[in-house]
């Protein structure tokens, strides 16, 4: 794996056809959200104007990778009934599907007879996979980037057995 590890936004950027990205826990404890959280639980609402200083670098992302002819898919696996950070998360993806990401959650509990990776992880255009890692907190940790054929293949396969078997947003309540 290499030590030198492109930034998603840069790889985004880069990505021809694709770009999928699964999520696998239950909660994160990202710095940067750490305000609208508290704003959400104080409130019970959410922030989704896409043009707000929050979302509008994301938005802008995705719709330029889509407007390139870029399909970007994402996968969640949560455990049921959600915690209280998945209730947070779904109350925001209106903004990133409104954007062009597809977004589907799987239950956890389809997942039992699934290879997953350990972790979560980006691919793009089925060949470069940027694995996320995170500290038992949850906090961001130093991420992994690798152009491994078998990983990729590994990861592309892994995000398709969860697509497959998970709830387009729309439909998925919680």
């Amino acid at each position: 794996m290499s030590q030198s590890v492109p930034t998603v936004a840069d790889l985004l950027r880069a990505a021809k056809t694709s770009a999928v990205h699964l999520e696998l826990r239950d909660s994160y404890g990202i710095t940067r959200e750490s305000e609208a959280l508290r704003a959400w639980r104080e409130t019970g609402t959410r922030n989704v104007d896409p043009e707000s200083d929050h979302w509008r670098s994301w938005v802008e992302l995705i719709q330029d990778a889509t407007r390139r002819g870029v399909v970007v898919r994402r996968a969640r696996v949560v455990s049921e009934p959600v915690s209280e950070y998945i209730r947070y998360e779904h109350a925001g993806t209106s903004v990133i599907v409104g954007a062009g990401e597809q977004v589907r959650w799987m239950p956890r509990r389809l997942a039992s007879s699934l290879a997953l990776p350990g972790n979560d992880f980006w691919l793009f255009d089925g060949q470069l996979v940027r694995f996320n890692h995170f500290t038992g907190e949850g906090a961001s940790a130093a991420p992994e980037y690798t152009e491994n054929p078998a990983v990729a293949e590994l990861c592309a396969s892994a995000f398709e057995a969860v697509w497959e078997r998970g709830t387009p947003h729309a439909d998925y309540a919680v």
